[in-house]
C-alpha cells in the first residue's frame, strides 16, 4: 500500500497538516486508484519527517511511494501536479510545496 514522507524544516508545519491528514489520505487514495486497484484512505500511511540540516526545494516536500500501475504511470505528473494544488489550497499558510511520486514493484509483509 502507499506510503507517504511529510519533510519539512519547521515543526509548526506538521501542526497545520496533522488536522487535514485524514482528507488527505481519501484524496491520495482517490488520485491513486486505477483499474487495477481501489484504494481507501485506511491503506495509505503518512510519516511526519523533521529535516535538521540539508537544503529542501519547497516549505513542505511529500515523497509518496506506490506500486507502478501502468494508469499511474501515465499520469505521474498530473498527479503530482494535483496534489500539490491539493495541498496549497488547503493550507494556504504552509507555503511551496513539492511533490514526487515514486512508483516501483513493491513487497510487503504483514
Amino acid at each position: 500500500m502507499p506510503t507517504v514522507n511529510i519533510y519539512a524544516t519547521d515543526q509548526k508545519v506538521f501542526g497545520n497538516l496533522q488536522v487535514f491528514i485524514p482528507k488527505l489520505k481519501q484524496y491520495l487514495a482517490d488520485k491513486l486508484t486505477c483499474s487495477e486497484i481501489k484504494l481507501t484512505a485506511k491503506e495509505i500511511t503518512m510519516r511526519f519527517v523533521l529535516v535538521a540540516g540539508g537544503e529542501m526545494l519547497g516549505n513542505v516536500e511529500m515523497e509518496i511511494t506506490a506500486h507502478a500501475f501502468p494508469e499511474r504511470v501515465q499520469k505521474e505528473d498530473k498527479i503530482c501536479l494535483e496534489i500539490m494544488r491539493f495541498v496549497q489550497e488547503n493550507n494556504p499558510s504552509i507555503g511551496d510545496v513539492k511533490v514526487w511520486l515514486k512508483l516501483c514493484e513493491l513487497g510487503h509483509s504483514w
